[in-house]
């Protein structure tokens, strides 16, 4: 069996749930579980589903923080 290991460096974060992250390409994931973010329209609005919750992305755009540095092995 063969694997493939994927990195992405971390750009932001998002301050009101810091779990979720968005790399250098635009992507956007959930650190904790390591799963991708699908963007999705909503009547109109492009954003991602935040903790059960639509975002858009000019909302997502104002929340937007730099990631702290941390020594966390995972």
């Amino acid at each position: 069996m063969q694997t493939i290991t994927v990195t992405y460096t971390i750009k932001n974060v998002v301050s009101f749930a810091p779990e979720y992250v968005f790399t250098k390409c635009n992507l956007c994931f959930n650190a904790k579980t390591g799963r991708k973010i699908k963007q999705i329209s909503n009547n109109g609005s492009i954003g991602y589903i935040i903790r059960n919750k639509f975002k858009s992305l000019k909302y997502l755009r104002s929340h937007l923080t730099k990631p702290i540095k941390s020594n966390c092995p995972f």
